[in-house]
């Protein structure tokens, strides 16, 4: 009887170490991330106000294409964890690269499609006349560079589902290093303005992109891996992406209607609400680097056949998720004072954010359920009932939503419901993982 509580804390304390050695890592790439936009934003800011509207623009598209297609990350992580955890490294590296070929076809399609229709795009988000050409400019440059980026993307899965996120957080740091001093000196020392600014983020792009394949093709020939497009692997590994794709689609909705709404409660409200979401965003980092710890540790033992592994790596994953959460509630209430002043002076402003936060923070916990709950589903390969679920939250958060502006209640009302959206979320996330049906052993699903 004694022994049983002892290796239940050896369990946890096992899961701990995992979770904080995947973690950690994946949440400095994640920062890592945004850190290229913000360091373009600076750098064009300087060359005048139509520059910088046409950069928002088309990096509002390019942001767009990112998160689309980032089931390339997410399904090939699930797929290479399961082959390390059943012990075929080699199928593992070339299951990795039927995902780095779709992502160069899509890539190729996307260019293809980009290049002419740039400045179609570019007015369909209503961009004006002096901003428009900056626009297209650093649109067409920089789709050239979606190829590296959508490689990144599963490079990234790839080594995730190798159980290594350190790799991606050094290639995360050099590529924000290399695409500051590639903009600075091709914006201002080369006098190329925006477009110097667009070249510099596609060569660092490239840059990165150069790197994970030297990674991914040093490991797949030590362990005899093949290197040649698969059609059968391609085609699977496709067919994995698609529901999360529809599980993307979903949230991206979710995000547009919620701005649409704030949109029509006033400019207090609208400005507010653009504060609140990056600061929203800014906590699923944290988040979201648990959950992808939970991808390649769920897949691991699913793919070692370890059931009752994943199990207790899923409760401890829930557990780490809801203390997180309340750590970043009370984290944003703390500094909601001195928060506001930093994208604000407007009194305005602050008194429709204020209450808005208050939500925000309280709802800390399910958001930490959410995250957790979506990775391990995603380790699990269980898309299709993701895209599912997703599907259903949309359903119910639109109508309410929208019935927003009509019943009154503001900004707070609106945050309320997308509460609520993340209740949702998390009930059919619960009750997917209670149930057990995810549990799918073997090295494919």
């Amino acid at each position: 009887m004694t022994q049983a509580p002892v290796r239940r804390r050896a369990g946890r304390r096992q899961h701990d170490r995992e979770i904080v050695a995947l973690a950690l890592p994946a949440f400095g790439a994640l920062v890592a991330e945004p850190l290229f936009l913000m360091t373009d934003t600076a750098i064009v800011g300087h060359l005048g106000t139509a520059q910088l509207a046409g950069l928002g623009i088309a990096s509002a598209l390019l942001m767009t294409a990112v998160s689309v297609f980032v089931f390339l990350a997410y399904a090939t992580t699930a797929a290479v964890a399961r082959r390390v955890g059943a012990g075929d490294l080699q199928a593992a590296i070339r299951q990795g690269m039927d995902g780095i070929w779709l992502a160069l076809l899509l890539g190729a399609v996307v260019v293809a499609v980009a290049l002419p229709t740039a400045p179609h795009l570019i007015d369909l988000l209503g961009a004006s006349d002096a901003a428009t050409p900056y626009a297209i400019t650093y649109l067409r440059i920089s789709a050239l560079g979606i190829p590296a980026m959508l490689v990144v993307l599963a490079a990234t899965g790839v080594l995730r589902g190798l159980q290594d996120t350190k790799t991606p957080l050094y290639v995360a740091i050099a590529g924000f290093v290399a695409n500051g001093a590639l903009n600075a000196g091709l914006v201002y020392g080369a006098d190329l303005g925006i477009a110097g600014s667009a070249w510099g983020t596609v060569i660092a792009q490239c840059g990165m992109a150069a790197v994970y394949l030297a990674v991914v093709v040093r490991g797949a020939r030590r362990h005899g891996a093949s290197l040649r497009p698969d059609t059968a692997g391609i085609r699977a590994s496709a067919q994995a992406g698609v529901p999360l794709l529809v599980r993307t689609l979903s949230l991206r909705a979710i995000l547009m209607i919620a701005t649409v709404v704030a949109a029509r409660l006033g400019d207090a409200d609208i400005a507010a609400h653009q504060i609140i979401l990056s600061l929203w965003n800014l906590l699923a980092f944290a988040l979201d680097a648990i959950a992808i710890a939970g991808q390649a540790i769920i897949g691991r033992y699913l793919g070692a056949g370890d059931a009752q592994g994943a199990r207790d790596a899923c409760r401890r994953m829930v557990e780490w998720g809801i203390a997180v959460g309340v750590v970043l509630g009370i984290l944003v209430i703390i500094t909601r004072p001195a928060f506001l002043p930093l994208f604000t002076s407007d009194p305005e402003v602050k008194d429709v954010a204020l209450p808005a936060l208050i939500i925000v923070a309280l709802s800390q916990p399910i958001s930490g359920i959410v995250f957790v709950l979506d990775g391990v589903l995603m380790g699990a390969g269980d898309g299709p009932y993701l895209a599912w679920a997703m599907l259903l939250t949309l359903a119910v958060f639109t109508p309410v939503a929208l019935l927003v502006p009509v019943l009154g209640g503001g900004l707070t009302a609106l945050w309320a419901t997308m509460t609520l959206m993340m209740t949702v979320r998390m009930l059919t996330l619960w009750i997917r993982a209670r149930s057990g049906r995810w549990i799918v052993t073997g090295a494919t699903r």
